[in-house]
């Protein structure tokens, strides 16, 4: 049975928005680990919460233009 165009879309924006989380969390987790490595540079923990947020917005966006 064919799956429908729009069955299709919302599970491949499903599994998009499931990616840009993994992503988020992967981030969190390094952000984490930098900030108890004292040896870490600002500008490299400044620079993945910037990544971070991005992404954060971006799943926002997701949901919100796909009302999930």
């Amino acid at each position: 049975e064919a799956i429908s165009t729009e069955t299709a879309n919302h599970m491949t924006i499903k599994a998009h928005l499931a990616e840009l989380e993994r992503q988020h969390k992967a981030l969190e987790h390094e952000i984490a680990e930098a900030l108890a490595n004292s040896s870490t540079d600002d500008l490299k923990i400044t620079e993945l919460k910037r990544r971070k947020l991005i992404l954060k917005d971006e799943i926002e966006r997701v949901r919100h233009d796909h009302a999930l």
